[in-house]
């Protein structure tokens, strides 16, 4: 069995200022960072193998705090970035909704049928995300690893250990620095835990 820990990167100001990231390299605000540090001890009570993360700088720097816990390094791995907004990247809901009402209406509804103006699709997100879980989880057999990602990739990986169609994506929610544990057997994949920020109950209501 291999044990995947996976979590979303700390808010940015575009994530408190409700903007589509995608592949833009936004970093962690002080909010985030602060998140990070306690996500990092929370985690560290775990025999940790490897610690991994898409290269975009949000998700690196949550990483960074997550290894130095166990003195390992951190491993980019671009197939992790976010599903790419493309022409919707630093635009709020409402700014896209107003000149794309119909195609956004369409994306919440049947997320697998639409591709993003300029980006990618959950189907292309999907394919380049389970490249590199299927690399890990080969990699470390018998071990734990730590994946620091981003919402829709780490809801389209959820996706696929459930077996769940990708319009339905949007049903599981990622909060900044949600905890999810999928455990990966030779015959199936088993969610053991979703979106878990009780950490950041130490410090008040930090996710938001």
């Amino acid at each position: 069995m291999t044990r995947l820990i996976l979590v979303r990167h700390g808010q940015t100001t575009w994530n408190s200022e409700l903007k589509y990231q995608g592949h833009t390299d936004t970093e962690l605000s002080a909010l985030g960072i602060e998140q990070a540090k306690i996500v990092a001890r929370r985690l560290a009570k775990y025999p940790i193998a490897g610690v991994y993360a898409s290269d975009l700088s949000r998700a690196y720097q949550t990483a960074e705090h997550i290894a130095a816990v166990h003195g390992l390094p951190v491993c980019q791995m671009p197939e992790l970035r976010e599903i790419k907004f493309g022409d919707w990247e630093g635009l709020t809901y409402e700014a896209v909704r107003q000149k794309w009402p119909e195609m956004i209406d369409r994306f919440f509804s049947f997320a697998d049928e639409i591709k993003i103006p300029g980006g990618e699709s959950f189907s292309q997100l999907k394919e380049r995300a389970m490249s590199a879980i299927v690399r890990l989880t080969e990699r470390h057999k018998g071990e734990t690893a730590v994946i620091v990602s981003h919402g829709g990739t780490i809801r389209t990986i959820i996706c696929a250990a459930l077996n769940i169609h990708l319009n339905y994506v949007w049903n599981i929610r990622q909060d900044n620095t949600a905890v999810n544990i999928i455990e990966y057997y030779p015959e199936r994949a088993i969610v053991t835990l979703l979106n878990d920020v009780h950490h950041l109950e130490e410090k008040g209501n930090l996710q938001k």
